[in-house]
């Protein structure tokens, strides 16, 4: 091994590791990447521009603040170019000097943002325990040596078990376990004597990262110490909540962290997806999170923030000011002459209470769509694509799949406008034409779940007569069916809406429409509506609830007749997939309309 020549070695070129057995589909997974990257970018950089333009922000936890704002943001620009150039397709390999000054910035980065936490744990002590020399002890010249410690501490620590990789053989395969170069996944390539990396590379972790985590628990042991000597409860809550913003920074930090290095050490048998998965947990979660943490759960800089919207949301009141005026002015008018009006528009409901924080409730909300949409999508292209899997249940499977994209995408209008853009109207026109759509899709999948169910049927309890019995007309006459009893069932519930008088309150409970919900504002007879809504529930999801639980009890009757064990398990696996399915659509669906009906009570 030693006997290979160095120079040749080291300048080899190491392949990065994207989504293993995805590369088909990184145009589509960059889509996601690149907006978590944009908003770690737009975040940490709103932070810094917050705490730097506001004077009354120039305090010592907001300098900490800024301090981790500033690492995140160098923590996302460390990794862009390898993660996105992979995904996008211009690179898939990277040179040992590129890799080693990745890993370089990328571990001296972590030690900072460790450092960093320390320090924001210690402003916490002295703000509680101490709060009469908290001035005098974190004067601005303190915190800039802090600040000058903890760069000088990872900037001087980390370079020798770095440099030492440039010296090392590396006669492995050259193929990296993600998209980025650490430490640990070099060193794994190298048949060179690794015990200088290995020993000073276990130091480093013990006095920085665990030593930190150790001083930041005995911060908290002494301040929650210090609180509960507080004689009064609100005052002990509101010192308590002050902490609450560097806890949470804490866990997204320390969390991945011990996660990845569980992998690394006794993960060498798990999927190289895991290890992917857990390499960008680890890079992308803490900068991503750190912003809506204290952009949330701090006040100051909420209040800065929402100033920056402040036009938006003066427009956002007057709609809302507009509205209800105007609803009551209806109301007083069918009162007094007996003639009702329709509304010209519903005003859909976010979370009552956050409306302040609607607009960072977006980012993960928006985040829920985009996967919702690019996930099953894939599997719709996937299946499209692969003629190995032109087999009935994975028609079927795209069929949900195509249904499921199409749910979310008949609401995402609605919930991005309440939230993201603060636009709180909905037409009146428009209204049962999303509800038309939520209601079809919705019906739609229970009878394609219901499908699922009878080819689980034919697969376990008459295989013989499996691919008579699902031939691929027939699976294209059961999806034209399932269509067309959706749609010809749900098509009079906007036109049913057309006859009651609209003469109560507008606003909705959700942020799109839902036929029990849009029926409140209604003060006329609607007695019509409630029978034709309760008879489709009972046709479509209470006849398809019923043969699927049939079903079930016919294929757990023919699995029991089984004699081997293995046997037995081996079919109750072809199902499990299935009955999570089931559970995760019917559980909401019944708890909704539960809700609607005895949830006026509470």
């Amino acid at each position: 091994m030693s006997a290979i020549p160095t120079s040749t070695i080291n300048s080899s070129r190491f392949v990065l590791t994207g989504f293993p057995g995805l590369e088909v589909e990184y145009l589509w997974l960059s889509i996601p990447f690149s907006s978590i990257y944009a908003m770690i970018f737009l975040g940490n950089c709103m932070v810094l521009h917050v705490i730097q333009t506001e004077s009354s922000l120039h305090q010592p936890m907001f300098y900490f603040l800024a301090m981790l704002a500033f690492t995140d943001l160098c923590m996302g620009l460390s990794t862009i170019y390898t993660v996105l150039g992979i995904l996008w397709g211009f690179i898939q390999d990277i040179s040992l000097d590129s890799c080693i000054a990745q890993s370089y910035f990328i571990h001296g980065l972590s030690f900072v943002e460790s450092s960093v936490l320390l320090s924001m744990a210690f402003d916490r002590y002295i703000a509680i325990c101490n709060p009469l020399h908290y001035s005098s002890i974190l004067t601005s010249d303190k915190i800039m040596k802090i600040g000058v410690t903890v760069l000088c501490r990872s900037s001087l620590l980390i370079p020798p078990v770095i440099i030492h990789l440039k010296f090392l053989n590396y006669c492995r395969p050259h193929v990296l376990s993600h998209s980025f170069c650490l430490h640990q996944d070099l060193i794994r390539m190298a048949c060179s004597d690794i015990r200088f990396n290995s020993i000073y590379g276990l130091a480093l972790v013990i006095s920085n990262l665990l030593l930190d985590a150790v001083l930041i628990l005995i911060s908290y042991i002494m301040i929650l110490h210090s609180v509960l000597a507080i004689a009064s409860r609100e005052e002990r809550i509101k010192s308590l909540q002050t902490c609450v913003s560097h806890i949470c920074a804490v866990l997204v930090f320390y969390i991945p962290i011990i996660g990845l290095t569980m992998v690394h050490r006794f993960g060498r048998h798990l999927s190289p997806l895991v290890h992917v998965l857990m390499g960008n947990i680890y890079i992308l979660f803490p900068p991503l999170m750190n912003p809506i943490i204290y952009s949330i759960k701090t006040q100051q800089i909420r209040k800065r923030i929402q100033r920056l919207f402040y036009v938006k949301g003066v427009v956002s009141l007057l709609s809302v000011v507009e509205c209800s005026v105007l609803s009551d002015c209806l109301t007083t008018m069918s009162i007094f002459n007996g003639t009702h009006y329709p509304p010209p528009f519903f005003l859909p409901s976010g979370i009552p209470g956050l409306e302040e924080s609607h607009i960072w409730i977006s980012i993960p909300l928006s985040m829920m769509y985009m996967f919702a949409i690019l996930g099953n999508s894939i599997i719709t292209h996937m299946i499209h694509k692969n003629p190995s899997l032109h087999e009935p249940q994975y028609v079927f499977l795209s069929m949900l799949a195509a249904t499921d994209t199409g749910l979310p995408a008949s609401t995402l209008p609605t919930v991005l406008n309440v939230f993201l853009l603060n636009h709180r109207e909905i037409e009146f026109h428009g209204c049962p034409a999303q509800m038309f759509f939520i209601h079809t899709l919705s019906s739609l999948e229970s009878a394609i779940l219901l499908v699922v169910a009878f080819d689980l049927f034919m697969a376990i309890c008459n295989p013989l007569c499996y691919t008579v019995v699902l031939t691929h007309s027939r699976i294209t006459q059961m999806g034209l069916a399932a269509v067309a009893r959706g749609v010809v069932l749900m098509a009079p519930l906007p036109i049913l809406l057309k006859w009651p008088p609209f003469c109560k309150n507008i606003i909705l409970s959700h942020s799109f429409c839902f036929h029990p919900d849009v029926m409140k504002p209604a003060c006329g007879s609607i007695r019509v509506n409630i029978i034709y809504g309760l008879t489709l529930v009972l046709c479509s999801f209470g006849v398809d609830s019923v043969f699927i639980a049939l079903s079930y009890a016919l294929i757990l009757k023919t699995v029991l007749a089984i004699v081997s064990g293995e046997g037995q398990l081996k079919a109750l696996n072809t199902c499990v997939s299935h009955i999570f399915t089931v559970l995760i659509f019917y559980v909401p669906l019944i708890t909704l309309p539960l809700m609607h009906r005895i949830g006026r009570l509470y």
